[in-house]
């Protein structure tokens, strides 16, 4: 529908459309429309790769799926009604209301869903690339503002001798200290992945990280029967098998389901409010409030809460410059990931 707007009318209408398409799909109704579309039935979004959509159904058999114009934007992870179209193809009529959703800005600075139905995100990093504590920051203010469980993965241990390994927790620690577990793991010698299989298990996670932090090996580590799912999601997306371009959602063997969205390494926070950067800041959000000035910048002004508990250490000196720094940057309308022009 581009290059229209809808009036709140029609949204209800559209909403209340989806809510009987959804109804008639959980009780197996046997719906057919003109257009000669099969039954209407329930399925989940598995991969999405530009406009081409993969649903998997109840009985883990995938299909190619277009979607309605007036449905937004489809993410991995969404579950949706779907009818056959011909054979192995489809069309998606409607989105279940999500749990949590993860997006980030597209390129007109309109928020793009990443992924949906998320219980948990894990951030990886490791020793090279150096980790980035701004973008660490930005991954967990938006994890926060969704809701969802949040964990540190330092990868690539076997490139770190014992002083090196014991220097990066100690900078990595007011991340667990503020309740992010740090998880030690190796895609090479294989520490770690029985820990990260078991907080992935029963979960929905999305793995993301810096280019280079080797996410991709963790991800083939745990998924033993990936190349066989690629294969299948590429024969139907028409893209190759080794294409980066798209989301795809894996089932994992011990329970649980893990997205891959190599879009996600250069993240870049959305649509977020103040409310939303605090809660993304705990170890600060404490403080705030306690200032002796209400418009208080946390810079030098005296009798600043936030500055005492950094001089107290019950704040790292680097999360309140990054809080003020992401502060700032909403204040101004600047996206908070960039300083301001």
């Amino acid at each position: 529908m581009a290059g229209r707007r809808l009036t709140q009318r029609q949204w209800e209408q559209i909403r209340r459309g989806q809510e009987r398409r959804r109804a008639r799909a959980d009780q197996r109704l046997d719906v057919r429309n003109a257009a000669g579309l099969g039954s209407e039935r329930p399925g989940l979004v598995i991969a999405h790769h530009g406009r081409t959509l993969v649903v998997e159904d109840e009985a883990s058999e995938l299909y190619r799926c277009a979607a309605r114009q007036n449905l937004g934007r489809i993410a991995c992870g969404d579950q949706i009604v779907w009818q056959a179209s011909s054979a192995g193809e489809g069309v998606i009529v409607a989105v279940g209301e999500r749990r949590s959703v993860l997006t980030r800005p597209d390129y007109q600075g309109r928020p793009r869903p990443v992924a949906a139905n998320l219980d948990a995100v894990a951030v990886v990093l490791a020793p090279e690339p150096e980790p980035n504590e701004s973008l660490i920051d930005r991954y967990l203010v938006a994890i926060a503002a969704i809701g969802v469980q949040g964990l540190l993965v330092l990868n690539k241990l076997d490139l770190l001798d014992a002083a090196a390994l014991t220097a990066l927790c100690e900078r990595l620690e007011p991340y667990r200290r503020i309740g992010y577990p740090l998880l030690l793991a190796s895609s090479h010698t294989a520490r770690g992945l029985g820990d990260l299989r078991r907080w992935l298990r029963g979960r929905v996670s999305l793995l993301v990280g810096q280019s280079g932090v080797g996410k991709s090996s963790l991800i083939k580590a745990l998924l033993p029967e990936r190349e066989i799912r690629i294969q299948a999601v590429s024969r139907l997306t028409g893209h190759g098998a080794h294409t980066t371009s798209g989301s795809t959602l894996y089932h994992l063997p011990d329970g649980g389901d893990l997205i891959d969205t190599p879009g996600v390494r250069s993240f870049e926070l959305g649509d977020i409010g103040l409310n939303d950067l605090d809660r993304g800041f705990m170890d600060i959000a404490p403080y705030l409030g306690r200032c002796r000035f209400s418009d208080c910048r946390h810079d030098a002004e005296p009798d600043c809460a936030l500055r005492e508990a950094v001089a107290g250490g019950g704040v790292a000196p680097r999360r309140l410059d990054s809080y003020r720094q992401l502060r700032a940057a909403l204040a101004a309308g600047t996206r908070p990931d960039r300083p301001p022009s």
